[in-house]
């Protein structure tokens, strides 16, 4: 049967179409993704932008055509951290379903973190006993501690490479005291993250190189990271899964990409385009996490939230929950 499902996030918007066989095998069909920045302009007095609506109604007409085009059994489309906060969610969720026909779902930040997490784990091949999981986000960051295949929790963080760039990034390239207060606000989360961690009756340090972890990341950032660092003139799936991102590598591409406008951004192989400014937020979260937890690599993964949102509705991988 065939499935599609839409992740309609701060920056990106993504499609996935995809075969799930008898065995819950599932085999992808169709990928797409816009960047549109729906958080862009954000205000919580005025929730999301009407540009950036706008930008995001035409790529779900689009993402609309090529699903109709394919034909599908089920459409599930959910909406993450901006969409959660924003004061005109309700009117975005309805103007998308009067434009192109697609319901879309809020999910909550622990909801994403699972369904992220179901979607990350289809497509490892290692058999770690325990990884710390990190999606990094547009709107928000999600942190994932798993012990034995089972969930020992989920962290959502209001730390967004769309919002940390808006707040910190003014100038271009940005200043050290752009970068410091950037990096100052990324260790604050990360703290907490652990504290929150330790209060739910989970060591951090047990979810570190001291307890054999293995740190896994996903999303855009990391897979970008991955690209950057094989060189990749056209992005491959199949090269960006399981690949494994030493540190040094990680704070090599960091600042080296620091010292560049984003007109020099632009010809960086790999660095898809409308992601140059956020690009320097998002490595340095990648950069930052593995310090705090010890980590000399972080091992890549393309699949999650979408993959996820299709393996729950087959019903497959509902052991991880």
């Amino acid at each position: 049967m065939k499935h599609a499902s839409i992740d309609i996030g701060t920056n990106t918007l993504r499609l996935l179409i995809a075969d799930v066989d008898l065995t819950g095998a599932l085999t992808p069909l169709v990928y797409r993704r816009a960047i549109t920045r729906l958080g862009g302009g954000y205000t919580v007095e005025n929730g999301i932008h009407q540009e950036a609506a706008a930008r995001t109604f035409a790529a779900l007409r689009e993402f609309k055509n090529v699903i109709d085009d394919v034909g599908v059994d089920s459409v599930q489309a959910v909406a993450t951290s901006v969409v959660r906060r924003a004061v005109n969610s309700e009117w975005l969720l309805k103007e998308v379903e009067k434009r192109t026909g697609i319901k879309i779902s809020i999910i909550s930040g622990d909801e994403e973190a699972r369904l992220s997490l179901l979607g990350v784990l289809s497509v490892l091949h290692d058999q770690s006993h325990r990884r710390l999981v990190m999606d990094i986000g547009g709107g928000s960051t999600e942190f994932i501690a798993t012990q034995g295949g089972s969930v020992s929790g989920a962290w959502s963080m209001e730390m967004g490479v769309v919002h940390l760039t808006e707040r910190h990034l003014k100038t271009d390239p940005p200043t050290q005291s752009e970068i410091n207060e950037l990096e100052g606000e990324i260790r604050g989360v990360i703290a907490d993250v652990k504290r929150r961690m330790i209060e739910a009756g989970v060591q951090p340090d047990m979810y570190g190189t001291a307890g054999k972890a293995v740190f896994v990341g996903t999303a855009g950032t990391i897979t970008t990271l991955a690209a950057i660092d094989q060189g990749l003139e056209k992005y491959d799936r199949l090269k960006i899964n399981n690949y494994t991102l030493p540190m040094s590598r990680v704070r090599r591409i960091y600042e080296y990409l620091l010292g560049l406008t984003l007109n020099e951004r632009h010809v960086v192989l790999s660095l898809e385009k409308g992601r140059e400014d956020l690009i320097v937020p998002g490595c340095a979260i990648a950069v930052l996490a593995m310090e705090a937890f010890g980590f000399d690599s972080l091992k890549v993964s393309d699949a999650g939230l979408l993959e996820g949102v299709i393996l729950k509705k087959t019903g497959i991988g509902a052991r991880v929950a």
